[in-house]
């Protein structure tokens, strides 16, 4: 009976959650941009509060690992490894992609017992054309490995050829002018990173010990921080 704390802010999704015998008993989450800094910390002692179990009371920290914004993962991975450090509780790490897919699983809309030749296609914003994206079967075995790519008219052909393809998340909007088009590409739209998925990914985690080196994590950023150039007079 494991109690696991749950975070997420790979995207503009600020998410904590509490898993508790398999079942989630306590979710705080917002979706205004820019807000984790602000949000993370707050969120985590109102899902302990509500859930009336002390932070000492949790087995692990499972946090989301990435692709998604470079500021929203170091402040989450950030958050994690210090609790993990302060409670000596172990740290899992949980793709953000896969647990997107996951969510899609569990959707009202779909059928799982017809699904065989379903492939699962989540992704995260990464600017301009660009998505972080991933493949997965219904099975959550990754197809396609975790990329970032710049979506075309060519994009899922093969994938097409024999499946039907479901896009989600935050980056399928811009996507979905380019390929509305091809067979078998459907779009769902509301689906958004959480904790809750995190946390429940992270059970089979905890109890197959798939723990992190707590000191030597990292965000998977997949792509390297460029900071913007400052635009203020007399800077040159």
């Amino acid at each position: 009976m494991a109690t696991i704390l749950g975070i997420e802010t790979a995207t503009e999704v600020c998410s904590v959650s509490l898993l508790h015998d398999r079942n989630i008993i306590a979710v705080k989450e917002s979706a205004g941009n820019n807000e984790h800094s602000r949000l993370l910390t707050p969120f985590i002692h109102l899902v302990i509060e509500e859930s009336g179990i002390s932070l000492s009371q949790i087995d692990a920290v499972a946090v989301s690992m990435g692709p998604g914004s470079y500021t929203g993962l170091r402040i989450g991975v950030s958050t994690a490894k210090g609790l993990c450090f302060s409670l000596d509780k172990p740290l899992i790490g949980i793709s953000t992609l896969k647990a997107m897919a996951w969510q899609v699983l569990h959707h009202s809309g779909e059928n799982t017992a017809a699904n065989s030749n379903t492939l699962l296609c989540p992704m995260i914003d990464a600017r301009r054309m660009e998505v972080y994206m991933a493949v997965f079967d219904w099975n959550l075995k990754e197809k396609v490995p975790v990329e970032a790519i710049i979506i075309n008219e060519d994009s899922f052909r093969e994938e097409t050829s024999h499946n039907r393809v479901l896009i989600f998340g935050n980056g399928s909007e811009k996507c979905k002018t380019i390929l509305n088009g091809q067979n078998n590409i459907y779009f769902i739209d509301d689906i958004k990173a959480t904790a809750k998925s995190i946390a429940v990914l992270a059970e089979e985690k905890f109890y197959n010990n798939e723990l992190e080196n707590t000191a030597y994590f990292e965000p998977f950023y997949l792509k390297d921080f460029i900071a913007g150039k400052p635009h203020v007079k007399g800077l040159h």
